[in-house]
């Protein structure tokens, strides 16, 4: 990569007040932008003022959704530093996406001086509450104008940045869900594994369904049998059982989470039984049957861990932990955040400072 140019903004924006931070309706000054010409490979990394983009309507993307993305997280520490959770490992799978999109990958290396550059330029729009991050989204999109379904000849990157609240508004409070049985997300051999807008797309219809019947996210079943464990709506989905750990294994249709790696991680420094596998639906409604599910929970970046409360499927409704946050989930939020925020020692190696 050569040297970034930056423009600068001619007045700067001012970081709104924590209580009117949402999620991903705020952005900083500044973002980074990159061009990708097939025989010219990736060039002109730039740094220019947050603006809208001018596309033409024949635009690739548009049409044949060749297009990938990411989400990590900075935060202001206690002691008033600037870092960015396991930025390698996210990086690391936006390149994992670009391959099975057809996007040309990436050198991680040139993409992490980049991000770290604008994070620098952008210190002031990181929140300092507890709870509150600086959200990070790069994204490739295919922006060669053709009607005409092929892998696009150019392509742009974008990393913008966005302060973000705290995700719990009201508490850390468990959420019912409810088991898919109607639509499926995805399947082995397909872009299930992969960060891409198609994913999320597919999900939306049966989210819908599940927010009409008063549930809060959707658990999806494997595309084959409809019976085996997947994801719960955004997010991995991991059970304690009889004092283990289980997550389905990552099997080409699950999205590897870098927040489910950490959890794993962490349970088996911590001494758990902590298995990946599959898992079916029966399984865990007879565990709860012989009163040995103690707690569900999912992971992400944007939640960090969610409690689940209630899971209902075919009719069948199961309230687990008495609808309250287990001590295991909650153990695994405090340690994260804590860790995210400054407030526990880092020794994992997971935070890395913005010079």
């Amino acid at each position: 990569m050569s040297d970034i140019t930056v423009t600068k903004v001619k007045q700067v924006g001012v970081l709104p007040t924590d209580k009117e931070l949402g999620f991903g309706t705020i952005f900083t000054d500044h973002m980074f932008v990159m061009d990708y010409t097939t025989g010219k490979g990736w060039h002109s990394p730039r740094i220019v003022p947050y603006a809208e983009c001018a596309n033409y309507p024949a635009m690739i993307v548009f049409h044949y959704g060749q297009a990938i993305f990411e989400g990590m997280k900075a935060f202001r520490t206690e002691d008033n530093h600037i870092c960015v959770f396991r930025p390698y490992e996210y990086l690391n799978r936006f390149n994992r996406s670009a391959e099975k999109l057809c996007i040309p990958k990436m050198d991680v290396e040139q993409i992490h001086d980049a991000l770290f550059q604008l994070l620098a330029l952008e210190k002031n729009w990181v929140p300092g509450q507890l709870g509150t991050s600086l959200y990070i989204r790069p994204f490739v999109v295919a922006d060669e104008p053709h009607l005409g379904v092929k892998v696009a000849d150019s392509f742009k990157l974008y990393i913008i940045l966005s302060p973000v609240g705290a995700y719990y508004k009201t508490g850390f409070n468990p959420v019912s869900i409810k088991v898919e049985d109607k639509y499926v997300r995805a399947i082995k051999g397909g872009l299930g594994e992969a960060k891409t807008p198609a994913n999320y797309a597919m999900s939306l219809a049966a989210q819908q369904d599940a927010y009409a019947e008063g549930f809060g996210q959707v658990l999806w079943l494997d595309a084959v049998h409809r019976k085996y464990i997947e994801e719960v709506g955004t997010m991995n989905i991991l059970f304690k059982i009889n004092g283990e750990i289980i997550t389905p294994e990552l099997n080409g249709s699950i999205l590897g989470g870098i927040t489910r790696k950490t959890v794993l991680e962490l349970s088996r420094s911590w001494g758990l039984k902590t298995t990946e596998r599959q898992i079916s639906i029966d399984e865990v409604y007879d565990a709860y049957a012989k009163g040995q599910l103690d707690e569900v929970f999912g992971s992400g970046t944007a939640a960090v861990i969610s409690p689940v409360g209630e899971l209902s499927w075919k009719g069948q409704r199961i309230v687990i932990n008495h609808n309250q946050t287990g001590p295991y989930a909650q153990k695994l939020f405090d340690y994260i955040t804590g860790v995210q925020s400054g407030k526990i020692a880092d020794q994992f190696g997971w935070m890395e400072e913005v010079r």
